[in-house]
């Protein structure tokens, strides 16, 4: 499921990132590769927090949707 549908506080496992090469390439410099654990801190509007790698990262609903997990 993509990770806009998450819940909040479950920590889970990325599958695979979707997306063009460049969206690839900065998803994995923030820090989300496939294999690797995120949590879904807080949501609002679509737009989602989450903590990856022990950091905070805000993205939007659109890059939460290419998030597989």
């Amino acid at each position: 499921m993509p990770l806009v549908l998450a819940d909040t506080g479950e920590e889970l496992t990325i599958q695979r990132i979707g997306g063009s090469a460049e969206v690839k390439g900065h998803l994995e410099n923030l820090g989300f590769v496939a294999g690797g654990t995120v949590m879904v801190i807080t949501a609002l509007n679509g737009n989602v927090i989450v903590k990856v790698k022990e950091a905070r990262v805000a993205i939007s609903e659109e890059m939460a949707r290419k998030i597989m997990v």
